[in-house]
């Protein structure tokens, strides 16, 4: 059968090693190791100069969503018109709503659910097409999904380890890292931090709506000092990397739900223990000798004492055996071979 495949993104961000987002992350990810193995990769994603990807691009890169209904339609029409002239052996759909349109493609379509179930609008996964299968990043959410038909089992995401070097002897500093929203509460990491007599690092971006705009001026810039509580706006990959090489943890202080993100498994890779709210649910991913899960602020700020029990290779080790990028393609590997052999059995009936 074909080696060609279709990763398809979301159409607005684009898929780069250094995206922000770890569904972008995870399909860079994917695209690289599934290369390696042989497969010919097409991504559907949105133009970006150092994507360096087979790429079938989607309309141009923006943070807006204005319009974002019309970009959608315009890039599942771009990938309908390449399944009909491409043979791919599967779709790969990371894009959270392409699986809808499933029955105008040839063949299976593989949806990975990345995020949590809450998040998905209401009615998506009603009357799906027969020819939609599912995949889960984690056992916590599928459990959540224990109802919707032809869900195959779960593959967690994954990261390449040597990009995430362990470094040498650590800073002071804890690190909160992420785009700033109140969702992610970075005021509840000061408190934490604060409260552990701890200096904090908030390192990301700064791309606000009118109502984040109003978290970072109420909640979180009254508290930068550039001394016990600093703001870096993120620069390059490297950069990022060397901050969680050098902090004592990472802090995740974010209420709700995070099934995306890859940043505990980057910290952990560099060495860095992972402090998280149980909120987060991030247990799954943050094993207790890479971290600790916390009810709140107070547990996060006698975590902080804790770290210094942890071994850096502890925490580089369970990315290894349960998250790397090798672990990630076999699982996603595992799917396709076991629907291409459904594909044959139904070749054979007909």
């Amino acid at each position: 059968m074909s080696k060609r495949l279709l990763l398809v993104a979301y159409p607005l961000l684009p898929v780069v090693g250094t995206s922000v987002g770890g569904t972008e992350q995870a399909v860079w990810t994917l695209e690289r190791e599934l290369a390696s193995r042989g497969w010919k990769i097409e991504v559907a994603a949105c133009p970006y100069p150092s994507a360096n990807l087979a790429l079938l691009a989607a309309r141009e890169s923006t943070a807006l969503l204005d319009g974002f209904e019309e970009r959608r339609m315009a890039h599942v029409e771009r990938v309908v018109s390449a399944c009909a002239e491409r043979d791919f052996a599967m779709v790969l759909d990371h894009s959270g709503s392409f699986f809808r349109f499933a029955d105008r493609v040839r063949g299976h379509v593989l949806a990975t659910l990345h995020l949590p179930r809450g998040m998905y609008p209401a009615g998506v996964f009603d009357g799906l097409p027969g020819n939609v299968y599912f995949a889960c990043v984690s056992d916590r959410q599928r459990s959540t999904f224990m109802d919707l038909p032809q869900v195959l089992g779960v593959v967690r995401n994954g990261i390449r380890l040597e990009r995430y070097p362990i470094g040498g002897r650590k800073s002071d500093y804890v690190l909160w890292l992420e785009n700033i929203c109140a969702e992610k509460a970075p005021h509840l990491a000061i408190a934490a931090a604060t409260q552990a007599g701890l200096p904090i690092v908030l390192a990301g971006h700064l791309d606000l709506s009118a109502r984040q705009k109003r978290y970072w001026e109420s909640k979180v810039k009254p508290r930068i000092d550039g001394q016990q509580v600093r703001w870096l706006e993120l620069g390059s990959f490297a950069e990022k990397v060397k901050l969680m090489q050098d902090a004592r943890a990472l802090l995740v202080s974010s209420v709700e739900a995070e099934t995306t993100t890859l940043l505990p498994l980057e910290s952990m890779a560099c060495g860095t223990p992972v402090i998280a709210f149980e909120s987060s649910e991030l247990g799954e991913m943050v094993p207790k000798e890479t971290g600790f899960m916390v009810r709140g602020v107070e547990e996060m700020a006698e975590a902080c004492g804790k770290v210094s029990e942890l071994r850096a290779q502890g925490c580089r080790e369970w990315v290894r055996k349960e998250h790397s990028a090798r672990s990630m393609a076999d699982g996603y590997e595992a799917m396709i071979a076991d629907l291409q052999e459904q594909q044959r059995m139904e070749k054979r009936r007909r």
